[in-house]
């Protein structure tokens, strides 16, 4: 399997609209992102799109990219691929036939949830629970931003990687084979994706394990639920029948997505689910470290609340996830009969279900040569006990060990540290003057101007009066 030279990343930072906070850099889990000039600079191969970073701007200056919604038109068949959390968002009142009906007035002329293809999966997991063979533990690759993690910050795990397809890949590979069974042109064929995160969309365009996506065009999930939510207010749309708007998943389907939703399907071994992506990375150092052992499966979601927790859901993660769970139990007590053609595939879509060898992506190398970086790694590691440990930020990095192995690869200056700074000025390696001048180079001259004090009366202390 061909490797990407890089990664495709759907964050994306607004200059004109940064403030300089550093929230973003201090939510990072890899250390992807530091300051120069006062704005946010990306390192693309440490980006595991896992969005922290869209959560924690205060002023909205992290955009997340998406497909033009006007190219479903491009094709005569055009398909949505929507995930049961999705229905999830609206309000109780707004039924799952209702949702169903606005998004048919839209465009799309079939509606197919992600989660059919699970009970495909479900055997396949039990069967590699009991497979001895295999590396323990066992970690699910649903997740695109936690398989990206365990690429950039713990290489030595990707021979646990569990390498089949998740649920998104083998629904629309078994919808590209169904039209195409019933006469329907390839070309014609659009298959949509609604996303409720940065990572999956990231996912689709530079896909791990995989050459190309069977996915077309993916739409931002907020986006589309106020383009359906204002279209059932308005009341243009027409109702479909019950039989068109029944998915008729099962309750095992419905709480895939939801913590606990893979492990649930288990039925034997030690398995645990762990959510939110600084747990997942908390977690993985402990397995690298070998400090946790004995575990057969690994279910490990960046999201809190895992995918109700979307940061491109609109709904509150646990009122969400909330109403999937009542979906779930209303299916099981109505005993809702499972209708999945999927199954009819079963054979096809098995055929197809692996995914090629995932390889480490190394952060940021520091060198080519092992000597040399061996040599770098020590003199990072002095560096930094020569540094105060403090992680304030204001050398533009998010830790002072982030700060020491940016010197060391010649991207940035001890000096940078304000603490190394008042060392120096006191023993006079540092004028004043020249302290200011490399903070203005890191955080911009606007954040040092002389007078952007002047609506402040204060003493000659400082203090104000």
């Amino acid at each position: 399997m061909k490797q990407a030279e890089t990664f495709h990343h759907a964050l994306k930072f607004k200059y004109d609209l940064c403030i300089g906070c550093s929230h973003c850099i201090g939510a990072c889990p890899t250390a992807a992102i530091h300051v120069e000039k006062g704005k946010p600079i990306l390192n693309p191969n440490r980006c595991i799109d896992c969005g922290r970073c869209y959560l924690a701007c205060p002023v909205s200056a992290i955009y997340i990219e998406q497909d033009d919604f006007q190219t479903i038109y491009n094709y005569k068949f055009p398909i949505l691929l929507v995930p049961s959390i999705f229905s999830a968002q609206f309000p109780e009142k707004i039924n799952h036939r209702a949702i169903v009906s606005a998004i048919h007035h839209l465009g799309f002329k079939y509606i197919f949830e992600v989660e059919k293809s699970v009970d495909i999966l479900t055997d396949v997991m039990n069967k590699a629970i009991i497979d001895k063979n295999l590396e323990r533990p066992i970690i699910s690759t649903y997740c695109p931003a936690v398989v990206r993690l365990i690429q950039v910050k713990f290489p030595s795990l990707v021979k646990n990687l569990f390498l089949v397809k998740p649920p998104l890949d083998i629904t629309a590979l078994f919808i590209k084979q169904k039209f195409t069974d019933e006469g329907v042109k390839e070309e014609d064929i659009g298959i949509f994706y609604v996303s409720p995160c940065a990572a999956k969309i990231a996912a689709i365009k530079s896909p791990v394990g995989d050459d190309v996506s069977m996915v077309d065009g993916v739409i931002n999930m907020n986006f589309f639920y106020n383009k359906v939510y204002r279209t059932i207010k308005q009341g243009t749309y027409q109702l479909v029948d019950e039989e068109c708007a029944s998915q008729r998943l099962a309750c095992d389907n419905l709480l895939w997505s939801l913590t606990k939703g893979e492990i649930n399907l288990l039925s034997q071994g030690r398995n645990l689910a762990i959510d939110e992506i600084h747990n997942v990375s908390d977690f993985l150092e402990k397995v690298e470290n070998e400090d946790i052992t004995d575990i057969d499966y690994l279910e490990l979601r960046a999201c809190d609340e895992s995918c109700a927790g979307g940061i491109l859901c609109p709904g509150n993660r646990f009122f969400a996830a909330e109403r999937q769970k009542k979906r779930a139990e209303s299916h099981t007590l109505m005993n809702t009969p499972r209708n999945n053609d999927l199954l009819k595939y079963e054979e096809y879509l098995l055929k197809h279900l692996s995914v090629g060898e995932v390889l480490p992506r190394s952060m940021e190398k520091l060198d080519n040569n092992i000597a040399v970086a061996m040599r770098k790694m020590k003199k990072s590691f002095e560096l930094n006990n020569y540094l105060p440990q403090v992680d304030c930020r204001i050398c533009g990095y998010q830790t002072c060990k982030e700060l020491a192995h940016a010197i060391v690869n010649e991207n940035a200056d001890l000096k940078q540290c304000i603490f190394i700074q008042r060392i120096l000025e006191q023993t006079d390696k540092l004028t004043p003057a020249e302290a200011l001048k490399i903070n203005k180079v890191i955080w911009g001259e606007k954040k040092f101007d002389k007078n952007s004090l002047k609506g402040i009366n204060l003493g000659h202390k400082g203090r104000i009066q």
